[in-house]
């Protein structure tokens, strides 16, 4: 009989212990999956899991304990609380059809089956909303967004490949994200707006093309010093035009004042 020197479900650092704060209808995520947008919440999800150290309960890493009644009780008891937290943050029509599931892993892979394999119509989608997307009257930190929560769709739809060998030296894979992130780089400048043509220019021609979070930094920069240098036509701020008018006028009284005493100490 194995001796256990602290209850797993007693040991914080244990991946089954539960706070006493954990409760069933604890929400891990804003978002409720109702079908659309799975990647988004999967690692949503994942982030959520792995702050309670439970993550190993869906990626298959912790298995149900056959031989220790101990661990037997901890997994049930954290299997049950992990699967109505998945039920929780799911559509009421997509919760029902995995409500008679055994474990959350079993609820994990079966919307991992339906929902998480890439297909020609979702990166269609993705690719045709790059495609249509321009930066409009966006800043360049909103244009950014939108454009950067694109390409991590694409990702998730469509990963670049990894290189199986185990010589150690082969560097394919550094390269195939160097070649993809280069263009990025030049699908964003394409899409900007009018007013950084030079920038856009200098940064063309920099050799090697340097990161999407350089280039970013580079064009908040040039926007920012756009607005500081920018000053405004006088005919497009009545304020200051009130002011230089009445400027003019007092300048001209005065001059007038000035030129009558002059000719009155004259004669």
């Amino acid at each position: 009989m194995t001796t256990h020197t602290v209850e797993p479900s007693q040991d914080p650092t244990s991946p089954y212990f539960l706070h006493p704060s954990d409760n069933p209808g604890m929400k891990l995520v804003s978002m409720q999956f109702d079908g659309d947008g799975y990647s988004d919440w999967r690692q949503s999800m994942l982030i959520s899991l792995g702050a309670k150290n439970k993550t190993g309960f869906v990626d298959g890493s912790i298995t149900k304990p056959v031989d220790d009644a101990v661990y037997l009780k901890a997994w049930d008891r954290c299997n049950s609380m992990m699967t109505s937290w998945l039920l929780g943050v799911l559509d009421q029509n997509i919760a029902r059809s995995v409500l008679y599931f055994k474990s959350a892993r079993e609820i994990w892979m079966n919307l991992e089956e339906r929902y998480g394999q890439a297909s020609g119509t979702m990166l269609y989608s993705v690719q045709q909303s790059l495609y249509e997307l321009k930066q409009g009257q966006d800043n360049v930190s909103g244009f950014y967004t939108k454009m950067k929560m694109l390409w991590d769709q694409l990702d998730a739809v469509d990963p670049l490949p990894c290189c199986g060998c185990t010589c150690g030296t082969c560097d394919i894979s550094q390269k195939l994200i160097k070649s993809r992130d280069d263009k990025r780089v030049v699908e964003f400048l394409m899409k900007l707006g009018d007013g950084f043509e030079i920038i856009r220019g200098n940064i063309l021609v920099m050799s090697p093309i340097p990161s999407i979070s350089q280039v970013y930094r580079l064009l908040v920069q040039e926007e920012n010093h756009k607005k500081i240098s920018h000053i405004p036509a006088l005919q497009d701020d009545p304020p200051t035009m009130a002011f230089f008018a009445n400027n003019k006028r007092f300048s001209q009284d005065k001059y007038k004042s000035q030129n009558k005493q002059s000719y009155s100490g004259e004669e």
